[in-house]
């Protein structure tokens, strides 16, 4: 099957600048918020949200990857649950990753980010929606809704600054 684009590169700058307007919309004071960027897609997308928001609002907010794999209950590997250098207690944390489909991601890094102490917070910024939930899983940041067939496959490639289906 041809690959097919929903998001040029254009598109894809104006999306994530509308996103960090509507985060700075939202949380007009800034000073508790903290990105947290689910490896590997969704850290660059949390990246340049920083950046737009230093740009927009003069705030350098903190962002950090966020390493899921031992919170996932599809794995079976055994991996130790490990401090990833950020404290969550009371903080208001923007959870970004590239798509949102089932839920299960999403679901394994709201357990990360409560093991690094309770936010006062959480709210969820996705680049596409895609549907197809299994959990109760709602974005308040979306891109873009795109919907798919279940054997679609949405493709972000942040460096190439594009969105495609295979």
């Amino acid at each position: 099957m041809k690959m097919k684009e929903i998001m040029s590169q254009d598109q894809l700058i104006r999306t994530l600048k509308r996103m960090t307007h509507e985060i700075i919309e939202r949380y007009h004071r800034l000073d508790d918020v903290i990105l947290l960027g689910v490896l590997h897609k969704g850290f660059p997308i949390a990246k340049i949200i920083k950046q737009n928001l230093q740009d927009f609002a003069g705030v350098d907010v903190p962002v950090y990857p966020l390493d899921i794999r031992a919170y996932r209950d599809d794995l079976n590997e055994d991996i130790d649950k490990v401090h990833q250098g950020f404290d969550a207690k009371d903080k208001t944390v923007i959870l970004v990753d590239d798509v949102l489909y089932t839920g299960r991601t999403v679901r394994a890094a709201l357990d990360a980010i409560n093991f690094h102490g309770r936010p006062k917070k959480i709210s969820l910024a996705i680049l596409i929606d895609r549907g197809h939930r299994e959990l109760p899983i709602r974005a308040d940041f979306i891109g873009k809704n795109i919907p798919t067939a279940l054997e679609e496959k949405v493709v972000v490639d942040i460096d190439k600054k594009s969105v495609t289906i295979d």
